[in-house]
């Protein structure tokens, strides 16, 4: 599973988590491995149990104001013992000062207090979708991502079949482009992928006899996206005669990235079809298809009416109508 450092969390930039270091410094180089996050009220009262050492640690007013009730040494054991395990850091919130006990085990233990303007709850709302973004498995893809009337069509297929051509003119079309060359994705609860370009490439698209070519802008705005969920993956082949390709749509497919199947489509490409237009009646079917319509499906079930049909007419002709 991803990683990300406390030093990494500091310095990403546009968070508005604001964030500042008390103590700790030491241990600015360890890892946050979970997205969500925990409050230790019941370890400052001695309960140690379902502590997750790996998560990051809140401590709001409830937290502090009961520390402050404690003895001086009850406290110091109870905060000792807690930062014993190990934490990845704390984050007390709402600006408030912390105590000295506080700032002396930490420091001592090497675990980084940080403190942030922010209620608890607005905080613990941003940072666990923070988290929940960098922290899920993520992946590259040699391909191109397209937003297609709303879907997020991923174009796959060997170097040089046509990917990059085939979503500049979509974008000629009207829709919209995400990614080409390298698409990052990522999955976000609860199983469903998202793509977007990497930080190099964003925007920019290669077309051989062309070079690189920046669409926002050729086109403007309307014609990208930073980021879309994946909906239906397109891998584009080279035509070969005498191959078996699905011409009723009924064998389903699937492209699978990080344990997530998304529905795969084999398009082969050869002179004279219009690949582009193709992907877009695929768009519309998909969606079709996820509101609860399969045309495919559709046709087999008349067609093995209309056959059964014909085949009880067929024995009644020639038996005769006493024929139960």
């Amino acid at each position: 599973m991803a990683q990300l450092t406390v030093r990494s969390l500091l310095e990403e930039e546009d968070t508005g988590l604001e964030l500042e270091v008390l103590s700790g410094f030491d241990g600015l180089d360890k890892n946050i491995a979970s997205h969500r996050i925990q409050k230790p009220g019941l370890a400052l009262a001695g309960h140690y149990n379902y502590l997750h050492p790996n998560r990051l640690q809140i401590l709001g007013s409830t937290e502090l104001s009961y520390l402050e009730k404690l003895s001086p040494e009850v406290a110091e054991s109870n905060v000792e013992q807690l930062c014993a395990l190990g934490f990845s850091c704390f984050v007390i919130t709402k600006g408030q000062m912390a105590p000295p006990v506080l700032l002396e085990k930490t420091a001592r233990y090497s675990i980084p207090l940080l403190r942030t303007e922010m209620k608890s709850s607005a905080f613990i709302s941003l940072i666990s979708r923070f988290l929940e973004e960098r922290l899920l498995p993520s992946t590259s893809v040699h391909g191109v991502l397209v937003d297609v009337f709303g879907v997020g069509v991923l174009l796959v297929g060997q170097s040089g079949i046509g990917k990059s051509e085939c979503a500049l003119d979509l974008v000629l079309r009207g829709h919209r482009l995400v990614a080409d060359d390298v698409v990052r994705v990522r999955t976000k609860l609860p199983a469903v992928l998202f793509g977007e370009g990497s930080d190099l490439l964003h925007y920019h698209m290669e077309v051989r006899g062309l070079g690189i070519i920046n669409i926002k802008h050729l086109f403007g705005v309307a014609a990208i996206r930073e980021r879309k969920k994946i909906d239906l993956a397109i891998e584009l082949l080279e035509w070969q005669e005498g191959a078996s390709y699905d011409r009723l749509g009924l064998d389903e497919q699937f492209y699978e990235l990080l344990d997530i199947r998304i529905p795969l489509l084999k398009i082969p490409v050869c002179p004279g079809r219009n690949i582009s237009t193709l992907i877009e009646v695929a768009a519309r079917n998909q969606l079709l298809k996820e509101m609860g319509y399969n045309s495919a499906r559709e046709f087999q079930d008349r067609l093995e009416k209309r056959m059964a049909e014909m085949a009880q007419l067929h024995s009644h002709l020639i038996i005769g109508d006493s024929l139960e």
